[in-house]
C-alpha cells in the first residue's frame, strides 16, 4: 500500500458466510494491503467478520444505511437498489468508509461459494 493512500475493503455477505468466504472475496478483490474492512453497521458484529478483522489486524468500519444510499457503484443489483438505494453493498461500503474523493479499484468480487462479495476503494491523502 502506498504511504499516501488509504485502502478500505467493503464487504457484503449472507448470514451463513464463513471467515473463509469473506477471506476468499477479499483476496479476489485484491485485498492484501487494505487498512480497514467496512460493511453495513448491522453486519459489523458478525462473528466471521470479527474473526477476519482480528486475523488481519485491522479495524471494521460500520457504515450506516444512510451513508450507503446514493453511492454510485459499478455493479447494479435491483434488489440492493430497492433495499439500500445503492447497487452494491460491498462497493458502497468501501466508498463510504474511504470518504469523499475515494474511488473504486474495480467492481466487486464474489467468493467462490457465492456467500460474500468484496470491493476496494482508495482515497489519496494528497
Amino acid at each position: 500500500m502506498e504511504r499516501d493512500a488509504l485502502r478500505v475493503a467493503g464487504l457484503g455477505f449472507r448470514k451463513a458466510a464463513t471467515t473463509g468466504s469473506l477471506r476468499a472475496a477479499l483476496n479476489a478483490a485484491g485485498g492484501p494491503g487494505v487498512g480497514a474492512l467496512a460493511t453495513l453497521a448491522e453486519k459489523s458484529v458478525t462473528p466471521a467478520l470479527l474473526h477476519l478483522a482480528q486475523e488481519l489486524g485491522i479495524p471494521i468500519i460500520p457504515v450506516s444505511a444512510a451513508a450507503l444510499a446514493g453511492q454510485e457503484t459499478l455493479t447494479q443489483s435491483s434488489r440492493l437498489q430497492a433495499r439500500l438505494c445503492t447497487g452494491s453493498l460491498a462497493e458502497a461500503a468501501a466508498l463510504a468508509a474511504a470518504g469523499p474523493g475515494s474511488r473504486l479499484l474495480g467492481p466487486r468480487s464474489i467468493a467462490p461459494d457465492g456467500m460474500a462479495t468484496a470491493a476496494i476503494a482508495e482515497k489519496s491523502s494528497s
